[in-house]
């Protein structure tokens, strides 16, 4: 470990044991880190253990020249403390939010005819705020088919309270013009408290009321109130469907983590009376290996109790993975909002709807980030100096091995070219021939097959190939690239470290004979995890249909003379394939259609396979 700035002996002996927060500075007193903690003396003694530390961890301490720190009474107040010292200073090693402005809300006035608005920021007195919703977009959008079903004002009140004539928005039928009261106050009244059900998510007693209102102007000969009013009901029943799950409701945040090559999306969904708003992906910056659980806990924090964010508290959050701090997150939410927040992640129903497609998009987004051509080409420039190339790589491959106690070898082959992930090059070799669970001799097929066809010609010859291995994988491929006198190729091993854990790897090149171990937060090592996770999830995918294709097929399948028909009639004269297996060959040849010879040859191949 780097030699210490901080005499970090001494400083724990007079540490307190009390809650608070702790402020990491480096010898230019530049702000590092800030953390929070139950008991500050044990939480601040953890970075200065002679083993154990993170890589991360250690590059921190390794900076640090002072700490102070702040005692609190409790850890939730701690907590709001770090908040408050995180948006203040932004420390580069903690976990930061990028965009992390207040959302925009849905505005209703409290005026004698009240006014729709936009409205983002530090919520006003008087009238009533809906949302938050995930963009200005979405809340243009809301205003916009509110303007077209229920006609409720949107000027603000000086060109209201200035009107002599109608405007614009009434002659196009998008207002009922009550600045000149073309409408009554009892009439307006009813749009509102429409409007209010509809932001509220009361469709389906907004659409039944409608529903009544129409058949009653019907009765009374109002045909064209009454299909006003069908039109209203078929707009909200285009909304309802695209945006709610039956039978949900009530005001949840949904948050879903993924983590990926270094990188990290965290989807937030928001659900408003039973009605998905909308979602928005943030992609914070990780410094210190943070699991999705610390990850989670940061992130909350700072969406709900950083100063000035003025975001809205849902009764419920649903989030993927359990943050670290739950139960202090819960306390400090409960203290803030004045009122009873529950956090949860086991959840069924519409809840466990909406959090699979929050996961689902924070996949999708995360690949898509990883994909972005500007990350890519950054990854590959720091590969390049890493590697000490000329140039930066065009073509890379990396081979991984997936089985089940031997069963089902596949070999998998991926390729990236410098707009990342080439699936149309992607390749999977079904090995045979090997002794069961040897990886060495599965290895050596796949790339033995793999580098014929390229040293032919048949396929592009990359200019790193990366195994999925230590280094007895490598020496199997430096065998194979020696066979077949292919020269020039450099092959680069990735073996899992003592913990195993992403970002702890080591890199082998058997050309120099080197092994080296890359920051974790190294953009060439996140570029060699997201090639080495690829392989890894496209032979295991190749292995699971393999095996399950093979756990499908009878075991009579392929035996000569034993076709659909006879198969069929075993099953019927025996019940059951394992009967089948048991029976003798004098039992087998009882069945209908099946010799003695045949008989002979079924039991042959039944119990020398």
């Amino acid at each position: 470990m780097t030699e210490q700035l901080f005499d970090s002996e001494n400083f724990l002996k007079t540490l307190s044991a009390k809650p608070g927060i702790y402020q990491m500075y480096d010898a230019q007193q530049k702000i590092l880190y800030v953390g929070k903690a139950k008991q500050l003396k044990n939480r601040v003694s953890s970075y200065f253990r002679s083993k154990g530390l993170a890589i991360k961890t250690q590059a921190l301490v390794a900076k640090i020249a002072s700490i102070q720190v702040t005692v609190t009474h409790t850890e939730a107040e701690a907590l709001i403390l770090e908040q408050n010292l995180i948006k203040k200073h932004r420390p580069p090693y903690n976990i930061l939010m990028r965009d992390d402005k207040s959302y925009p809300y849905v505005y209703l006035s409290n005026d004698k005819y009240p006014q729709l608005s936009y409205h983002r920021g530090v919520k006003r007195g008087g009238g009533r705020y809906f949302g938050p919703y995930p963009s200005a977009g979405a809340v243009k959008e809301s205003l916009n088919l509110l303007q077209k079903v229920f006609k409720v004002r949107q000027c603000d009140n000086s060109y209201f309270s200035n009107r002599s004539r109608p405007c614009l928005q009434h002659q196009i039928n998008r207002c009922t013009a009550p600045c000149v009261e073309k409408i009554s106050e009892q009439d307006y009244a009813e749009s509102v408290k429409h409007t209010v059900m509809f932001l509220e998510g009361h469709n389906k007693t907004l659409i039944k009321e409608l529903a009544d209102e129409m058949e009653a102007a019907a009765a009374d000969l109002e045909f064209e109130q009454a299909a006003l009013l069908r039109d209203k009901i078929q707009h909200l029943q285009q909304v309802q469907a695209t945006q709610t799950i039956d039978g949900a409701g009530g005001e949840v945040d949904i948050f879903a983590c993924e983590l990926s090559a270094g990188a990290i999306c965290m989807q937030v969904l928001f659900v408003r009376g039973g009605r998905v708003l909308g979602s928005k992906s943030y992609f914070p910056k990780a410094h210190l290996d943070e699991q999705p659980g610390q990850v989670l806990s940061a992130f909350l924090a700072q969406f709900y109790l950083s100063p000035g964010s003025a975001r809205e508290v849902p009764g419920q959050i649903v989030t993927s993975h359990e943050p670290e701090d739950q139960q202090v997150i819960n306390e400090a939410l409960n203290s803030v909002s004045q009122k009873q927040i529950s956090i949860s992640q086991n959840v069924r129903s519409a809840r466990a709807q909406w959090l699979k497609l929050a996961q689902q998009s924070a996949q999708q987004n995360l690949n898509s980030h990883l994909a972005n051509k500007q990350n890519i080409r950054s990854r590959f420039a720091a590969l390049q100096e890493v590697l000490s190339l000329d140039q930066p790589p065009k073509r890379m491959e990396c081979f991984d091995i997936s089985h089940s106690s031997g069963e089902a070898t596949v070999a998998s082959c991926v390729v990236f070219d410098q707009n990342g992930p080439l699936k149309s090059d992607y390749r999977r070799f079904n090995i045979e021939g090997v002794t069961a669970g040897d990886d060495y001799a599965a290895m050596q097929q796949a790339l033995k097959r793999r580098y014929a066809r390229i040293k032919a010609g048949d396929e592009k010859m990359p200019d790193i190939l990366f195994i999925d291995g230590g280094k007895g994988q490598v020496s199997q491929a430096t065998q194979v690239l020696e066979e077949l006198a292919i020269k020039d190729l450099m092959v680069v091993g990735i073996a899992k470290g003592t913990t195993r854990k992403a970002g702890f790897e080591y890199l082998y090149r058997p050309d120099t004979g080197d092994e080296f171990v890359l920051p974790s937060d190294s953009s060439a090592l996140h570029l060699i995890q997201h090639i080495r996770d690829e392989s890894h999830r496209f032979a295991i995918t190749g292995h699971k249909q393999r095996r399950d294709k093979a756990r499908r097929e009878s075991p009579l399948e392929g035996i000569a003379g034993v076709g659909p028909k006879r198969r069929r009639e075993l099953l019927r004269h025996f019940g059951g394939w394992q009967e089948v297996g048991a029976a003798s060959a004098d039992d087998l040849a009882k069945v209908p259609g099946i010799s003695q010879k045949l008989a002979v040859d079924i039991y042959t191949a039944l119990h020398n396979s």
